[in-house]
């Protein structure tokens, strides 16, 4: 790991802000790195609330949407929520249908199979629409390229209204109202909203026309905040808001789907952490090894026993998919052993048998294994499917458009993309993406960056420091959780590797005089040579809190251990 510093606050703001907010040093210094150099940015960042979230109406063409929904509601019209089959795209379905819902009757929902129509809005969809009598469709988290398939919807008489934070191509749908915050013609003030944060805006400025505000609809932020964890949008500005408040809900009083979904992991106060890695992979293994329908279905559950009944098949779905991904990301690590591409700027793999639900989660883990630009790809109908994933610092999304002239279909964010091509185009596809990216990557990203936040002493952690960062979260893209790095540290004598095959270090390290500290390294059962030479090493690592036998002390989770 490149271990990065970053810059050192002016001693004159850190100076201000410890006045200001009676607090030390390290405290005032952190809040300036994160952009809060004054007492009302900090009460706004330590207390998130309500007033963060910006008016809906600032949102390019949610006046239009508004209006339509209003009207097909007075005219008892039958809506279609349509949304993606991923956590994003369900949750949005679940919070748009449950609150149309409170308003109409006329009111369904529509996931596309992830294996029979892709991804997106699929003609199947539309067509389903026309022969049900539907007149009005919401898409979200998707829609914001479908202007072959809106064009088709329009010639049958359906509207569309497109709830999207996706890039936009050139074009623009032809819908009714089309709600991007990253449409060129947007001025909204934040652009980094998830799917279901736009759909939380829209249900919002509904909402604000009966005279009603967003604090009406805090029922809905357990979706909200889920999807903000599980979609890695920034926790930041009005994202921090809706994490913030949406975690309150999902720990006071979560929807019963939630609930189940909670009870099953027994776990008495969630973090937006236990939110990525224990309520999403829940909701994301319906779409991913069954049908989507099964976690909107979960979601919108107002029958509790009924809830805990459908989160047994959500947890099985889930345990399936982690033995699918495991088996499959195996054989895709041979087989770039075998093909012998270690020294490439990317990674690019297929096979026609994996299963399509998990190769998103592959890209991911063959990411973390060589570090650079990776697509898996599979055999989707006639077609090949892939997920892209990205390393830190590098546009994935710009590097596939320049390879376009080889694909049919591409979408997504910086860091992670979706694309299909013909099978004939694969090999030109793999060594054009390979000759994008060695030309445009710098090679130093090809190297996993830690960031630091400050060097500090072992004797300046106390329980009132921990007790003040865990303040600082949700943690998430943005606002990490603070890494700081100590030098000169010993292990005490105890340090050994721990847990399956060694793989992670346990040690209790000590500088000079101060307190000792008992650290947990996940990961890097490797470093124990380091350790347990009789020289000081360096270590980067965050402050965390364990619980063992009724008893409560701090431990530093490290990150890198450096000789």
């Amino acid at each position: 790991m490149r271990w990065t510093l970053k810059p050192k606050p002016e001693a004159s703001q850190v100076a201000f802000m410890k006045e200001a907010l009676k607090v030390d040093d390290i405290i005032a210094a952190l809040l300036l790195q994160r952009g809060i150099d004054t007492y009302e940015a900090a009460k706004t960042f330590f207390r998130p609330s309500f007033d963060d979230l910006h008016d809906p109406f600032l949102m390019k063409d949610m006046d239009k949407a508004v209006n339509r929904i209003e009207k097909a509601l007075s005219n008892h019209e039958n809506i279609l929520v349509y949304g993606d089959y991923d956590v994003d795209g369900t949750t949005s379905v679940a919070l748009m249908s449950s609150y149309l819902k409170t308003r109409a009757d006329n009111i369904a929902t529509y996931i596309p199979d992830r294996y029979d129509e892709g991804y997106g809005i699929s003609y199947k969809g539309i067509d389903f629409a026309h022969d049900n009598d539907f007149s009005l469709i919401v898409a979200l988290d998707c829609g914001i390229k479908a202007i072959d398939k809106v064009a088709y919807a329009k010639d049958k008489g359906i509207d569309f209204i497109i709830c999207d934070h996706h890039r936009p191509g050139d074009k623009i749908p032809d819908a009714v109202a089309v709600l991007d915050p990253k449409r060129n013609d947007c001025n909204y003030p934040f652009k980094e909203l998830c799917g279901c944060g736009v759909g939380f805006k829209l249900i919002t400025a509904l909402a604000n026309k009966q005279g009603k505000t967003a604090e009406d609809l805090v029922e809905y932020l357990d979706l909200v905040a889920t999807a903000i964890g599980a979609d890695i949008v920034p926790i930041v500005d009005e994202n921090r808001a809706l994490a913030y408040l949406g975690l309150q809900v999902i720990n006071t009083n979560p929807r019963p789907g939630m609930k189940a979904i909670i009870a099953e992991v027994k776990k008495d106060e969630l973090t937006i952490t236990d939110v990525v890695f224990i309520i999403a992979p829940r909701i994301n293994a319906a779409g991913r090894m069954k049908h989507g329908n099964h976690a909107v279905t979960l979601l919108t559950e107002t029958d509790f026993n009924l809830a805990a009944e459908y989160a047994v098949d959500i947890n099985q779905f889930n345990t399936d998919r982690r033995e699918t991904d495991k088996r499959i990301t195996e054989e895709a690590l041979l087989q770039i052993k075998e093909n012998d591409e270690k020294e490439r700027f990317t990674t690019v793999v297929y096979d026609e048998s994996w299963h399509k639900g998990v190769i998103g989660i592959v890209a991911s883990r063959l990411t973390e294994t060589y570090y650079r630009p990776t697509l898996v790809f599979t055999k989707s109908g006639d077609k090949l499917a892939a997920s892209a994933r990205s390393v830190k610092g590098f546009d994935v999304y710009n590097a596939l458009e320049a390879c376009s002239e080889y694909i049919e279909q591409f979408g997504g964010h910086k860091y992670a993309a979706g694309l299909t091509l013909l099978p004939e185009n694969y090999e030109a596809f793999k060594t054009k993406f390979e000759s994008v990216v060695k030309e445009t990557i710098d090679p130093k990203l090809l190297t996993p960056e830690l960031k630091i936040d400050m060097k500090i002493n072992l004797s300046e952690i106390n329980s009132k420091l921990f007790r003040i960062i865990r303040q600082f979260a949700p943690f998430g893209p943005g606002n990490m959780s603070p890494t700081f790095m100590t030098q000169n540290v010993k292990d005490t004598g105890w340090g050994k590797c721990v847990g399956e095959d060694g793989k992670h270090i346990r040690l209790t390290v000590a500088q000079s005089y101060s307190d000792k500290f008992v650290c947990i390294g996940f990961g890097l059962g490797d470093k124990i040579e380091i350790i347990k030479n009789p020289k000081t090493f360096n270590i980067a690592y965050s402050i965390d809190e364990n619980h063992w036998n009724g008893n409560v002390s701090l431990q530093l989770k490290v990150k890198d251990i450096k000789e």
